[in-house]
């Protein structure tokens, strides 16, 4: 009915059931899970292994190509970790306690728990800090990780407005003796964030702040106004009230039981802006973390990356022919032909080779599901290890060209 004819091939469908017992005869190859490639290059490549069954490739496209959303995550994800990574790196001589820099706050800002699930555990490739139940327990199912990501009680606005405006200060302090043991976070600005920080905070709460650990420590959440302004303010604020101490880098750390995280406004380029902020006021990046919510996960589209499948060989009567879109009023548009392989040259990048010219040998791209069959599966772990930032990502004055082409694609593209 939805073609308002006949269009199902339920002949070809039962003859796949009868010949091959149900499984698809199609091959896939693909870049190991978790491998840093270039823009423009082959991810994966699909092909059918029975002729009979040609259209098959067609016909799975649209569940393959939706690989951009977790392909974008992942990757929006691992340019937030090199911006932290730099300034961390950079403010503090390590990059201790990177891993826990971004929290994911996307859950209740992607469409579907679907989405959230494969979000979630993209982001997760690259951090260990999130909100995103759904990721956890996709990692979990699919990518052998009993825990693949950590979180902190949190205070949200219902549970500190609803004492009312003039018992905020009861609010808070109910909060800190629910979560006496272990850190907590307080979102602070419901009402007055830097009447909050210095008159609450810094004042009528001040020991039972000062009290705290290092493993029960506060972190007070803004959450409105200009974020690089209000976090600015916000240090300051803490400076007067509980002091600081100069790191080996020489800039100001909060003491251990005092940390601020920055959930409102977060995206590439207002993360940077405070990062680079901070340390122009002499702070160091140890001081804060950061949550990141549609940013991360729903404000992107398959244009992001321009991630697109596209058909680059046929064979017909036993005869192969290279095949290829070229759009006289849109050359960008132009794709790959012939059979694909991933190689490293000899300068050491990455390159597509078309046309079948290959060499098997030198593929970078690995069989991962054959006639029905996973045959290649990838741990959290695994793919973690693949995504590890290089030593020239954290040190900015090894940056590359492209490296700064595709982050620059990114911040302007997203935002």
């Amino acid at each position: 009915m939805h073609f308002k004819q006949d269009v199902f091939d339920e002949e070809s469908w039962r003859k796949i059931l009868e010949k091959h017992d149900g499984r698809l005869p199609i091959r896939i190859k693909a870049i190991p899970e978790g491998r840093i490639i270039p823009r423009g290059n082959v991810l994966f490549t699909v092909e059918n292994t029975d002729p009979d069954f040609y259209w098959l490739t067609n016909y799975i496209e649209t569940m393959l190509v939706q690989m951009w959303y977790p392909i974008t995550v992942a990757t929006i994800s691992r340019e937030f970790k090199k911006i932290l990574a730099k300034h961390l790196k950079a403010t503090s001589g390590s990059l201790e306690g990177l891993d826990l820099k971004l929290h994911d706050f996307g859950y209740r800002g992607v469409s579907s728990q679907e989405s959230a699930a494969l979000g979630g555990a993209a982001h997760l490739v690259n951090f260990c800090s999130t909100d995103t139940v759904a990721g956890l327990l996709m990692a979990q199912r699919y990518y052998s990780c009993p825990m693949a990501g950590f979180s902190i009680p949190a205070a949200e606005h219902s549970t500190i407005i609803s004492w009312g405006r003039s018992r905020e200060k009861e609010a808070f302090e109910r909060v800190l003796e629910q979560f006496s043991s272990g850190p907590v976070s307080v979102v602070s600005d419901s009402y007055d964030i830097f009447n909050a920080c210095k008159n609450i905070w810094g004042d009528k709460l001040k020991e039972r702040v000062m009290e705290r650990s290092q493993d029960s420590c506060l972190v007070i959440r803004p959450d409105s106004g200009d974020p690089a302004e209000t976090l600015i303010e916000v240090i300051k604020i803490l400076e007067e009230c509980f002091g600081c101490s100069l790191n080996s880098m020489g800039y100001k750390v909060l003491p251990s039981y005092l940390r601020i995280i920055q959930g409102d406004g977060i995206d590439l380029s207002s993360v940077d802006e405070i990062l680079q902020k901070l340390t122009d006021e002499g702070w160091s990046a140890e001081n804060v973390l950061f949550g990141c919510g549609s940013a991360l996960v729903q404000k992107l589209n398959r244009d992001t990356l321009n991630c697109a499948f596209k058909c680059s060989y046929v064979e017909s009567n036993g005869k192969g022919m290279d095949v290829y879109k070229q759009p006289v009023t849109d050359p960008s548009k132009g794709s790959k032909r012939g059979r694909l392989s991933l190689r490293r040259n000899s300068d050491g990048f990455l390159e597509t080779i078309e046309r079948g010219a290959g060499k098997p040998e030198e593929d970078l791209l690995v069989t991962v599901f054959e006639n029905g069959s996973l045959v290649r599966d990838y741990s959290l772990e695994e793919i973690r290890k693949n995504a590890r930032l290089r030593d020239e990502e954290v040190n900015p004055t090894l940056h590359n060209h492209e490296q700064e082409l595709l982050h620059n694609h990114i911040i302007n593209g997203l935002h």
